[in-house]
């Protein structure tokens, strides 16, 4: 199971995290993982960053995710995870 926290606090929100939660939710949906995924949103993390949104997972953090690099972010570190997960 993975823990997927998007960050919603005052700066990523400015930077689009609405539209990162909304594509997390789509892909999320498309690629029938919701029993995999638990998707939050999270204030502040503190690792803000000049472009993107930031997204914990589980215990590792990633910073400047954007729309333009979205699906590049989710199958490496989301569909990868899960799929080295089921073997």
């Amino acid at each position: 199971m993975l823990f997927v926290q998007v960050c919603v606090g005052s700066s990523c929100h400015l930077k689009g995290s609405h539209e990162i939660v909304a594509l997390l939710e789509k892909a999320i949906e498309e690629n029938h993982i919701e029993d995999d995924v638990v998707l939050s949103g999270s204030f502040c993390i503190g690792k803000c960053n000049r472009s993107g949104v930031t997204i914990q997972i589980d215990d590792d953090i990633h910073v400047g995710v954007t729309i333009e690099n979205f699906q590049e972010f989710f199958n490496k570190h989301i569909l990868n995870t899960i799929k080295n997960e089921r073997m």
